[in-house]
């Protein structure tokens, strides 16, 4: 395609944001709501109070992190028909005193260094454009205690599990996708991005390279999914 990614990525997910959340949980059987909650129990460990939620969509892993007591999450998306969802959402739930969502870009946070105690994203990061940079900036607005949490799409590697996802994944879900949200290029999208991350040790070791410490792997779901831990120094 001859527009650049981030610019194919803001213009498929505002087509589908009417549709998302509804699609998110049908197509994972609701797998999804259990991943974030983990993921969130994982980031709680160390107590952050101030959380940045990368590519937050329509705010639901930012909604899922009040439960870990928070004083303030920023949520950040260049998608604006998902963010407006998103803050629906808040507002109905009265968090908007902790949680505000707006504009912004991954691989450009427009926060200053050390700002954040810990910086989350699920199903983000295979749609940065620069992955590394994104990284790069992620570890640049944590504190020096601070820690990242990454929830994201794998590929499973186990008979018989590997072989249903991947048919599920190319045929099914793109099929629904179509049929449900009217756009069959987000759900053609979907596997292709999979199949591009650098999942499991490869994605622990770009996180090395741009500075984190003590990263972690967890797979979730038979692979299905995986949660990625670093933190910005060796505590």
């Amino acid at each position: 395609m001859t527009k650049g990614k981030k610019q194919q990525v803001r213009m498929m997910f505002n087509g589908i944001a009417h549709r998302y959340d509804f699609l998110n949980h049908f197509l994972s059987a609701g797998i999804d709501y259990s991943w974030r909650r983990k993921a969130i129990r994982l980031l709680g460990k160390k107590e952050p109070k101030t959380i940045l939620d990368v590519a937050t969509g329509t705010g639901d892993l930012a909604i899922e992190a009040i439960k870990i007591n928070p004083t303030k999450i920023v949520g950040i998306d260049i998608a604006e028909d998902m963010l407006e969802i998103g803050r629906q959402k808040i507002n109905k739930k009265q968090l908007s005193d902790i949680i505000s969502l707006q504009n912004g870009d991954s691989e450009d946070i427009k926060f200053e260094d050390f700002y954040f105690d810990a910086v989350m994203v699920s199903f983000g990061v295979r749609n940065f454009e620069n992955l590394e940079k994104g990284l790069f900036e992620m570890y640049r607005v944590l504190n020096e205690n601070g820690q990242v949490m990454i929830l994201e799409f794998s590929k499973p590697q186990k008979f018989p599990v590997k072989q249903f996802y991947n048919f599920y994944f190319r045929y099914i879900l793109p099929f629904l996708g179509r049929i449900i949200s009217g756009d069959a290029s987000a759900y053609t999208y979907l596997p292709d991005s999979v199949g591009k991350f650098p999942a499991g040790k490869d994605f622990t070791q770009l996180l090395e390279k741009v500075g984190f410490k003590n990263t972690q792997h967890i797979p979730l779901t038979f692979g299905i999914a995986s949660i990625y831990l670093g933190n910005k120094s060796f505590q």
